[in-house]
């Protein structure tokens, strides 16, 4: 990881430091706050007042505006901070450019995640802090309450991508613990020592979990917490494109976790499931964006392929309807395309 820097605004009050005779005592925060921005210009004011919020006040803020478009709008949002914060202006190169960046300059021995659109609870950095001293945690994560848009609003984090038992790279292969970023705190050094945030635009969107999942490789002790301590907002943009484009990058995600990590046999069977999984999740997206264009056959072909996985009686009824009365399911799929994702809940790992 070397980040290059460009047009940083690195501030003269970074570096606190205080004479005591001829020695120079440099004071570091306990928490780096890593904020990563693009296209956040309407919502960073309330994620960065929810960080000057917190019960627990060690720590310093990171802002990287990442080539974001809406960059005029962005700093004049963030003028009144200026004096409170890192900004630093770089050339688009994606969230986990971003965050290595941030990395790179960081001087807590914490590291703390959070999107610029996210908020935190007023006690979130105290309630993570605590918990992972007290169980001697490398990383940890919390649950967190989705907002903005449906049917996604109302719920939490944890009742879509449940964490259930202890934190190992099989139960993250297999999604049974699935670590959200705008709630994880983990140790620098922990994220030095696996690598950062591996910056190939192809895993764009599963560099977090690709991450998560070197880590856990790597031994260091991941805990979470289902306390609900932040607020996750749901945009057209955090969805990160079409569902066709997004299961790709699941399936693509699991082929790089495979190429990078030497996976054990339990590993490698938990791997292959999950391959399977994304493999018929794009299949039925593929089949959803066929019907949708009214091409009935095709659809009902990957529809069908992919129900082999899923055996649901939805997607059963679905094809049958599609053999015998493909209009039909045409209008009923267009009429209430808003909950298309609810055919088959898939499980979100970042």
């Amino acid at each position: 990881m070397n980040p290059q820097l460009y047009n940083s605004e690195i501030i003269e009050h970074r570096i606190e430091s205080q004479q005591i005779g001829d020695a120079v005592i440099v004071s570091r925060p306990k928490v780096s706050i890593i904020i990563p921005a693009y296209n956040v210009a309407d919502f960073i004011c309330e994620t960065l007042n929810s960080v000057f919020s917190q019960t627990f006040k060690d720590y310093e803020i990171l802002v990287i505006n990442d080539g974001s478009p809406d960059s005029l709008n962005l700093e004049k949002a963030l003028a009144p901070f200026f004096k409170q914060i890192i900004y630093v202006k770089q050339p688009n190169g994606g969230a986990a450019s971003a965050r290595n960046t941030a990395i790179f300059l960081a001087r807590g021995e914490l590291l703390a995640f959070l999107d610029g659109d996210d908020i935190w609870e007023p006690n979130y950095l105290e309630m993570q802090i605590s918990k992972l001293e007290k169980n001697g945690f490398d990383l940890i994560y919390a649950d967190a309450m989705m907002f903005g848009l449906k049917p996604w609003a109302g719920k939490t984090f944890m009742q879509l991508s449940p964490s259930n038992g202890e934190v190992s790279l099989e139960k993250l292969l297999l999604a049974e613990c699935n670590i959200i970023t705008s709630g994880t705190v983990v140790k620098r050094d922990v994220v030095l020592k696996s690598g950062g945030f591996d910056e190939n635009r192809e895993i764009s969107g599963f560099e977090d979990f690709d991450l998560w999942a070197r880590i856990a490789k790597n031994c260091f002790k991941i805990g979470y917490q289902k306390d609900v301590l932040l607020k996750y907002r749901v945009t057209v943009g955090s969805l990160s494109g079409s569902l066709v484009k997004r299961a790709e990058r699941g399936v693509k995600n699991m082929l790089f976790v495979r190429q990078k990590i030497d996976l054990s046999e339990s590993e490698e069977k938990a791997w292959h499931k999950q391959l399977t999984l994304a493999n018929a999740q794009l299949d039925l997206e593929k089949g959803k964006a066929l019907l949708a264009e009214g091409k009935f056959d095709e659809a009902r072909e990957l529809i069908t392929k992919s129900n082999k996985f899923y055996k649901k009686v939805k997607l059963t009824a679905v094809i049958a309807c599609l053999r015998f009365s493909p209009r039909l399911v045409f209008f009923l799929f267009n009429k209430f395309r808003i909950d298309e994702n609810s055919i088959v809940s898939s499980n979100k790992t970042s």
